[in-house]
């Protein structure tokens, strides 16, 4: 294997929701890695989970508040977290907050053009059914959980 490089002058970034922004680092076999960065009060990822790769997240800068399974953490700049296929999750920047993350894949999922999809619904070009239809392919499901649907209720002032 040889070694993977990107650098940040040409790395593709995509909006891919308001209030937040990925930026693609490497997608293959083995890994598929980006950051995240959002602004306060930026939705985040809905519940989901993934059957064949465990995610994996690093906080590099403010407040992330991260659902695994039916319980919510919340992570400051420099935790690590790591959540196993099957195990659903979402995250958010915590309540005040803004936060950047770095998130991975492994093995690595060919998730870049799901993170391209999220780009097209977030500037009309495609639909949330789009996303849906795609659940097989990037094998991104979605779930549902009261802990993380409560968590924004409780924020709410």
């Amino acid at each position: 294997m040889t070694e993977i490089a990107t650098r940040a002058a040409t790395a593709e970034a995509i909006q891919d929701a308001p209030g937040s922004l990925i930026t693609l680092l490497t997608d293959t076999a083995e890994l598929t890695c980006n950051t995240a960065t959002f602004d306060e009060g930026a939705a985040g990822a809905p519940v989901h989970f993934h059957t064949k790769a465990t995610e994996f997240f690093h906080v590099t800068a403010g407040r992330l508040d991260i659902l695994v399974d039916d319980k919510i953490h919340t992570l400051d700049a420099g935790d690590f977290i790591a959540v196993p296929p099957g195990v659903k999750h979402a995250f958010a920047p915590a309540p005040g907050h803004t936060a950047a993350v770095f998130v991975g894949f492994t093995p690595g999922m060919g998730r870049f053009d799901y993170y391209r999809l999220l780009g097209r619904v977030n500037a009309g070009e495609a639909t949330v059914q789009d996303i849906k239809d795609s659940s097989a392919t990037y094998d991104n499901h979605y779930a549902e959980s009261s802990a993380w649907s409560g968590r924004r209720r409780s924020a709410e002032p």
